[in-house]
């Protein structure tokens, strides 16, 4: 189920006083799986999961879980911190209703690549659902290996990687050119979402889909169906929007495009984050203008 397709990392919407807005959020769940996207993404960083209450992560997963119920489309959920016993704790403890958990690599304590390989073989062992593996290791100060990669890849119960590396790296290459058959690779960074397709990614989880998923889902179907030349001019068209979205820190330019289109009601972000200056929010609404003056090529 997880093989391939668009998987859209919902924003978490806040009201202007700092509330969970969850009407706006049930909003933007329909409308990304009527949009394109093959599912959805809850409690990733995009959601700010780490601002949020332990009763604003069930009502999330909720709202999401019913959205994707009634689309008939998978849901994943962010699960996991930089210790092995709590995030043990977390994944036992997923909504039955979740997919597969989206669990990232132990970050701030930057143990051996020996280490990681074992913390999710226990975490595999002892989750309910199969595990996205999210490799950012400008976040966590963890680099893997294409070896330990592979190692990982190889352990039953894993389904997959967000692959977020910051650009397409040797080890990137490696990795790609020695991946099990079973194993789903989806590319985690935006701008460098239409190489990574072409090296062989088989869908992706992207934050600035947010905002218009059909086109990154049709970018996503042209490498997968071979349209080598249509998928070029698709990548190419989005790069402006996609970098003047993460202008500053992801999800703050997302949150402020949504509420200055109406979307959501207000670009509110919880600290650390500040909101996104306006030149960033005017230059981003720019590029949706310009991506909406004309159909993206369907050739």
């Amino acid at each position: 189920m997880l093989r391939t397709g668009l998987y859209v990392p919902l924003i978490t919407p806040f009201t202007a006083t700092g509330e969970l807005a969850t009407a706006a959020l049930e909003e933007l769940a329909h409308a990304a799986l009527t949009g394109g996207a093959t599912g959805l993404v809850a409690l990733g960083t995009t959601g700010e999961a780490a601002a949020l209450t332990p009763e604003e992560h069930d009502t999330v997963i909720d709202i999401c879980a019913n959205a994707c119920g009634e689309h008939g489309a998978p849901l994943i959920a962010g699960a996991g911190t930089n210790t092995t016993a709590a995030s043990i704790e977390q994944v036992a403890a997923l909504d039955p209703r979740v997919t597969a958990a989206l669990t990232v690599v132990p970050y701030y304590t930057r143990p051996s690549e020996a280490g990681v390989v074992e913390h999710f073989r226990l975490l595999a062992a002892a989750s309910p659902v199969p595990l996205i593996v999210y490799n950012i290791p400008y976040r966590t100060g963890r680099t893997l290996s294409a070896e330990t990669l592979g190692r990982i890849a190889r352990i039953p119960d894993i389904a997959g990687f967000k692959h977020s590396t910051g650009g397409i790296d040797e080890t990137t290459l490696a990795f790609l050119a020695d991946l099990p058959d079973n194993t789903s690779v989806l590319a985690g960074d935006d701008l460098f979402t239409a190489p990574l397709l072409a090296l062989g990614a088989t869908g992706a989880i992207l934050a600035s889909a947010n905002i218009v998923a059909r086109p990154y889902a049709d970018l996503i179907a042209a490498w997968r169906g071979g349209h080598v030349e249509r998928a070029r001019r698709l990548g190419n068209r989005l790069v402006p929007l996609t970098r003047a979205l993460f202008a500053e820190p992801n999800p703050t330019v997302v949150k402020a495009v949504l509420a200055a289109q109406g979307r959501i009601p207000s670009p509110h972000v919880r600290l650390p984050l500040l909101p996104a200056r306006p030149e960033s929010t005017a230059a981003a609404l720019t590029y949706v203008d310009q991506l909406a003056l004309g159909p993206l090529d369907r050739s």
